[in-house]
């Protein structure tokens, strides 16, 4: 059994395997920099191998979970196990990973598709890592979310939106024209509510850009892009946040642990969060309204 231990946003959790042939850094590299020796409970453990797919004939299958451009098919079983299959992006996207979940996901089984390229293999068991962690972190006040996040004078500010608006244009808009910027990460943060602070994390998931950086910073401001022929930036009322945030955020509305847990974490994060919605255009005084309004005064 060889295995490796890793923190993420303050969570240990453990990617092992049975085999000595599957080498678990060259499977997950983004992983690196959260290498972890710290002794304590972890989340979850997950065991990775090559190995033909898990069946889940006789299993129900109750949704797709929408993932790095591709959907992923979602089984339940007769004792509350989940099942994911877990296919390449593109419509129709072959199985490069199965894995099974008890129903905390605290115990998780990735069987990665033998025969595929090393770069489908990554894909796989990182997307496995990746479900693991959202759903066994849910009623910790813990959400990863689907936003870029660029970090300015000690605080991260979080820049949200549908895939394709424009959150890692604007972001770069920060970098080239905010002096004293740097980029956290690029796709899928982790936000944790802590001793009534909020805290943005980088993690090993990044979307296209690598930027796989274990580092954290307070929350300045979490903003939602929407295109527009202006640049115009105000504050969102708790209500419309809460519905911004919660399709932003990795969840299974049809599990009610799963799906309180974030409910719950998100109602946390709005009281001790600045919430804004930019309309913009890809351009440099976008960046500059966006700034003037919501970074944090010293």
């Amino acid at each position: 059994m060889n295995q490796n231990k890793y923190r993420v946003a303050q969570h240990l959790f453990l990617v092992q395997s049975p085999d000595d042939h599957l080498d678990i850094p060259t499977y997950i590299p983004s992983f690196a920099p959260f290498v972890s020796a710290e002794e304590g409970d972890v989340l979850f453990t997950l065991c990775a191998n090559i190995a033909e797919p898990h069946s889940f004939k006789g299993w129900d299958e109750i949704g797709q979970f929408d993932c790095g451009g591709a959907n992923h098919g979602v089984y339940i079983d007769a004792d509350g196990n989940y099942g994911f299959e877990i296919s390449l992006p593109g419509e129709g996207g072959p199985l490069s990973c199965t894995m099974m979940a008890n129903p905390d996901f605290t115990q998780c089984e990735a069987l990665i598709v033998p025969g595929q390229i090393l770069q489908h293999s990554q894909f796989g068991l990182n997307n496995a890592i990746m479900m693991a962690y959202a759903f066994a972190s849910a009623t910790y006040d813990t959400l990863l979310v689907h936003a870029s996040v660029i970090r300015n004078n000690g605080y991260g500010y979080l820049f949200t939106a549908p895939s394709g608006t424009g959150k890692s244009t604007h972001t770069h808009l920060w970098y080239k024209n905010i002096p004293g910027c740097d980029l956290m990460n690029d796709d899928n943060p982790v936000v944790r509510v802590i001793d009534g602070k909020a805290i943005v994390f980088g993690s090993p998931w990044s979307g296209k850009t690598p930027c796989y950086r274990n580092i954290q910073a307070p929350i300045g401001a979490i903003t939602r892009i929407e295109q527009a022929p202006y640049n115009k930036v105000q504050p969102m009322s708790p209500i419309e946040a809460f519905a911004m945030l919660l399709p932003a955020v990795s969840s299974m509305k049809w599990d009610r642990r799963v799906y309180n847990g974030v409910c719950q974490a998100i109602s946390r994060l709005l009281p001790v969060t600045p919430i804004w919605r930019l309309e913009c255009l890809p351009d440099a005084d976008a960046a500059h309204v966006c700034y003037d309004a919501i970074h944090v005064k010293s």
